[in-house]
């Protein structure tokens, strides 16, 4: 059986014609909020607000600094920025030796091309921007003419410029900073040096802030020294000394609190009263890496702070000792993710591993509800007391996880295992800190042998049991609420070489365990027994198990890909292509796709139907880790010496996609992997190839004839013409309440000579029939003088198109209307009904042939034709 007259449009060719991907879509990157260059601090005069501004690779993030949510996101650039600046109108970002003017926080309006040198060095100054290159070469630009102002050329051996400030009342001035160590204060106007100031013999200039009081300026050393220096009679007026290093970032308070603020480059923040001219207090272990950037917002106790450890920070003043506490944060990983799967089954968050120790999930909905569950430790209470620069008790990073939401609520819901580490942590995702229990085999609880190590963890579907694979071949099986041991498969060990993947079924019925040696083997989960054994042509290096489906993927150290049947036990598809290692591997939600993610660089997608590889494309960096969506919207992949996790939209839910196999030969280009903001969508298939890649094909009315084939009409327009009294007594309104007539005063008498009383008259309240013969009156419909042309010509097509057109009470009247009584005849009847009969002969319209003629012999079944 068919339904016709719905268009489908089929696509011959595979993949898209410029080498890309067909089937995903770089759609966002999550987990990205600053790099090593300092941030931009402005102030909008009409929301009176002050906006924060971070770069964030190719692009930069707005947030407002009251509540630290992101406000915008700029349009990317070719390659990642390298300087960042704003003045009250527009942002500055540069690349390379290019110059771009954003305005709104969007979109590029200037670009200024001259510099040779790739720029480091940007200064907004009015109506006009100041940029320095790495060759010592400095250019004044008019911003709205995009023309070169004025260009000054250094000398590095005597003054390599490294700071660029302008100080406060000095009109057309500006202050440069030199790594030998001097100052200039140069007039720019009058292209003039009006002022060198020798430097102080502690090394290179590496920062230069201007101080509330006029004229006087801090200048950070490379030596850790910071000068309070009034340029006006070059004079010193302080000296202060931190012994972490160069000093990296200066701010000072403008709130009524003569306090300055310096970065180092090891997360140190220390603050100097000004009065008394020493240090009141530290903030240490501000970040894991050098401050970038710090400043002080104005008049108001928050210092704001961001590092290359992809964290911004907001510090509150408001307690005794002069020190800061933490007040809102945003952050990533510091270290690029090891690991990465989706949490739950509404495809909103991702649990994510990284390098840098801590547990972390992001949201793809917003970054308000993104949460740290922190570092692994073997002691929490220790390592709070050591703090994070000094702490031993960390653990080494997560290498595997997994996760469950099943009893989340009431325990643990993910199982790591760690970097060389033999035991293994659980996690508690409501709480968003390290579980309760430290999962470790009692045979190794004693002594600590050095190369045993967890390699894999598996959670079961119920969330009440741990499944744990070690190097040495051991599995064993722990209670999450508990923690206690609760078995172990074989009898001494499950496998001879190291487990390179452990998976239980849906139902907690079996357990698949892969060793190095070559072997796959099949346990039942409660009485532990070996149920099957079977050996891999080649090594085992990963293994996945789609648990609806029963569907197991096998990666194997040859570079190929298997795929088996858990059910019979038998290899059901085979994969080979990939160049590399195979990193990670994923199910689409209803396993008919298996992802794969390598070394080489590439992500392929394979059709287990089909057998056949349906989407490949590469990336300038190989993927770590990827993880599919429980609601099959979006792939998100992490990717090596990179701190984001991006997302991939299926471009197969919401456009047409080909799905025909990939040719032999076929070569994928490289795609950019996708920026912070959201991207739009683009057809990526050529205007000229359309005609080849994706044709239009329209079905025909009927695919065989031998087919009983249905019509496209909705079951409203048919299904009820034989309930139609029904539905119209149901719908008829209630008559009101008759109010009954009242007894006239004087009763009626029959005039003679014996008094009667006069009878009531008999009223006909409607009695009388109002079915008028319309033989004469009737007026003859489209329908019915379609009906009778046909009687000649025995062609029923367009009286059939008039009654699809048709809605029930409309049918039903033309039917009536057939009748004798009714001004038709018994030749349009017997006309109807061969139009019936060519319905049914040509099986077309099959469900409007059956109502039509059951309606028809219910008004005619009586009458003899």
């Amino acid at each position: 059986m068919s339904r016709a007259g719905s268009a489908v449009r089929a696509a011959p060719g595979g993949g898209s014609g410029s080498g890309g991907s067909a089937l995903f879509s770089g759609f966002r990157a999550l987990g990205l909020y600053s790099n090593h260059l300092p941030h931009v601090l402005r102030y909008h005069q009409r929301h009176r607000e002050f906006y924060l501004l971070t770069a964030a690779g190719r692009s930069f993030h707005t947030y407002n600094v009251k509540k630290l949510g992101i406000v915008a996101v700029s349009n990317a650039l070719l390659q990642d920025i390298t300087c960042l600046a704003a003045d009250r109108m527009l942002v500055f970002a540069s690349y390379g030796n290019l110059l771009h003017a954003f305005a709104r926080n969007k979109e590029v309006v200037h670009i200024y091309d001259g510099h040779k040198g790739e720029i480091h060095l940007l200064q907004p100054f009015g109506d006009h921007v100041i940029s320095v290159d790495i060759d010592n070469v400095l250019i004044v630009w008019d911003v709205q003419s995009e023309e070169e102002y004025l260009q000054l050329n250094f000398d590095k051996a005597v003054f390599a410029v490294s700071a660029i400030m302008h100080p406060s009342t000095y009109l057309n001035k500006i202050l440069l900073g030199s790594e030998q160590g001097s100052l200039q204060l140069w007039n720019v106007k009058s292209n003039k040096l009006l002022y060198s100031f020798p430097g102080w013999g502690l090394g290179g200039v590496t920062t230069l802030e201007q101080a509330p009081a006029v004229d006087v300026v801090a200048i950070g050393l490379v030596s850790g020294h910071i000068i309070v220096h009034n340029i006006k009679f070059d004079e010193t007026l302080m000296k202060f000394q931190q012994d972490w290093g160069p000093i990296t970032a200066i701010s000072f308070r403008t709130d009524g609190h003569p306090v300055m603020a310096a970065g180092s480059p090891i997360g140190h923040i220390a603050l100097w009263d000004l009065e008394e001219k020493k240090l009141i207090s530290q903030m240490r272990n501000a970040h894991s890496t050098a401050i970038a950037g710090m400043s002080f917002v104005q008049g108001e106790p928050l210092l704001v702070t961001n590092g290359a450890d992809n964290a911004i920070k907001i510090w509150i003043f408001d307690g005794p000792g002069g020190g800061g506490r933490l007040l809102r944060c945003r952050m990533g990983h510091s270290a690029p993710p090891t690991k990465i799967r989706y949490h739950g089954q509404n495809g909103q968050q991702i649990l994510s591993a990284g390098q840098d120790g801590t547990l972390q999930s992001f949201s793809t909905v917003h970054e308000r509800f993104n949460k740290s569950l922190g570092r692994g430790s073997i002691n929490k209470k220790k390592s709070k007391r050591k703090g994070l620069q000094y702490d031993t008790m960390a653990l080494p990073p997560i290498t595997a996880f997994a996760t469950e939401i099943a009893r989340q609520n009431d325990w643990d819901g993910i199982i790591a295992c760690h970097q060389g580490y033999i035991t293994c942590t659980t996690w508690n995702y409501q709480k968003t800190s390290m579980g309760a229990h430290k999962l470790k085999p009692k045979a190794f609880s004693k002594n600590k042998p050095l190369d045993v190590y967890a390699t894999v963890v598996d959670i079961t579907t119920c969330g009440n049991f741990a499944v744990i694979g070690l190097s040495t071949g051991h599995v064993d099986v722990y209670n999450m609420q508990s923690g206690i041991h609760r078995g172990h498969y074989g009898k001494e060990k499950a496998h001879e070489g190291a487990i390179r993947g452990v998976a239980v079924d849906g139902l907690n019925q079996l357990t698949i365990t892969a060793g190095s040696e070559g072997f796959i083997k099949f346990w039942k989960f409660k009485t532990m027994d070996l149920v099957y054994s079977a050996n891999l042509s080649s090594s085992p290096s990963a293994m996945l198990l789609h648990r609806d489906s029963g569907i197991l993927g096998i990666a194997s150290d040859d570079f190929g890909i298997s795929v088996l049947d858990i059910e019979t036990r038998r290899i059901v598809r085979k994969f080979s292509g990939h160049h590399s290692q195979i990193n990670d591997m994923t199910f689409s939600p209803d396993g008919r796709w298996l992802i794969t993610a390598s070394m080489d660089c590439t992500i392929k997608t394979w059709d287990l139907p089909s057998g056949c590889l349906i989407d490949c494309f590469l990336l300038d960096s190989a993927a770590i880790s990827i993880s599919m969506s429980p609601t099959g919207d979006f792939l998100a992949s992490s990717h090596v010496d990179d701190l984001g996790i991006y997302l991939w939209s299926n471009r197969s839910l919401y456009s047409l996609v080909s799905l025909r196999p990939l040719p032999a030969d076929y070569e994928p280009s490289v795609i950019m992997l996708p920026g912070t903001c959201p991207a739009q969508d683009v057809d990526i298939t050529g205007d000229e190839e359309t005609s080849d890649e994706m044709i239009d094909y329209n079905s025909p009315e009927q695919l065989e004839e031998q087919l009983v084939t249905l019509s496209s009409l909705s079951e409203s327009r048919w299904k009820n013409l034989l309930n139609l009294d029904v539905i119209k007594k149901k719908n008829k309104p209630r008559e009101p309440p008759k109010v009954p007539k009242s007894a006239p005063f004087f009763i009626p008498t029959v005039p003679g000579l014996i008094p009667r009383y006069a009878a009531a008259k008999q009223e006909n309240d409607g009695q009388q029939s109002k079915v008028v013969n319309l033989g004469v009156l009737a007026q003859k419909s489209d329908f019915y003088v379609q009906l009778e042309e046909a009687l000649s010509s025995n062609e029923y097509k367009s009286p059939l198109n008039i009654l699809k057109e048709m809605g029930p009470s409309s049918i039903e009247t033309e039917l009536r209307g057939l009748a004798p009584d009714a001004g038709g005849s018994v030749e349009v009847m017997k006309s109807f009904l061969r139009l019936i009969g060519t319905m049914l002969n040509t099986k077309c319209d099959f469900e409007l042939a059956q109502a039509y003629l059951a309606l028809f012999l219910k008004y005619f079944n009586s009458m003899n034709c």
